[in-house]
């Protein structure tokens, strides 16, 4: 785990075991204080190294001078997601987020803080051709991995019929759909799987296929569409914005 506010939130979450912490310090650079203060409370060992040293070992490209070492993300269960309501509890109404063919890892961690913000329960990824959670995903998602739960699937069409099964309504974000993000009404306000398909090739046909409902974002500019995070911070809040 890399970059001071994705530790800050392990840290706070508790969810995993913490290793150890590694601090760049030396040539007149300090540690981040709160992070160095929190692990010692938690009596996770705290190592200072030369900001040399710690760049070398880590996997993202701008690590802010700290990084984690941790036991592994646990993935959800899709059953779990739907029967439990995810993070919100037994009683609360399923919200999550299925992403389809997105690869870019910063596109997956701006997706997941964005899913965190507006309040979803939870988030499906396939297991194949996409992008998973890699050390520059968990930095662009600052903390968010900690917070919302990941399902993992063997294929996203398979998932949506047991979505729909159990009384979930799945929208697709598609740009060339007939109706508008904005004329969602009600239906915002039921148990709902958003659907974000790749930049480029969107939704892919099987998972197309298998929405309830196609929804394009309104675009009154001169470009067609949105990147797909921005893409998916603004469908989340409308969704939000919708609900009780």
């Amino acid at each position: 785990m890399e970059g001071r506010q994705a530790v800050l939130e392990l840290l706070l979450a508790g969810r995993r075991k913490v290793r150890e912490v590694w601090v760049a310090t030396g040539d007149g650079e300090r540690g981040p204080s709160e992070i160095i203060a929190l692990a010692a409370d938690l009596r996770v060992p705290v190592q200072e190294v030369s900001r040399k040293r710690l760049d070398s070992e880590a996997r993202s490209e701008a690590p802010q001078g700290v990084l984690a070492r941790a036991a592994p993300l646990q993935e959800a269960d899709l059953d779990d997601l739907v029967k439990r309501g995810g993070r919100g509890g037994p009683k609360s109404v399923p919200f999550l987020v299925l992403v389809d063919g997105v690869t870019d890892p910063g596109n997956l961690g701006a997706i997941l803080r964005s899913v965190d913000g507006a309040g979803g329960t939870g988030v499906v990824l396939p297991r194949h051709r996409a992008v998973h959670i890699t050390p520059t995903a968990a930095k662009a998602a600052a903390g968010a991995i900690e917070h919302v739960p990941i399902a993992v699937v063997s294929g996203l069409p398979t998932a949506i019929e047991r979505l729909r099964k159990a009384g979930i309504w799945v929208v697709g974000l598609d740009d060339a759909a007939r109706d508008s993000l904005f004329d969602l009404g009600d239906a915002a306000t039921e148990p709902i799987a958003l659907v974000l398909g790749a930049e480029g090739s969107g939704l892919s046909r099987l998972v197309r296929e298998r929405c309830d409902l196609l929804v394009h974002i309104p675009m009154r500019g001169r470009l067609s569409s949105l990147n797909v995070s921005a893409a998916a911070a603004l469908a989340c809040y409308e969704i939000t914005r919708r609900r009780p």
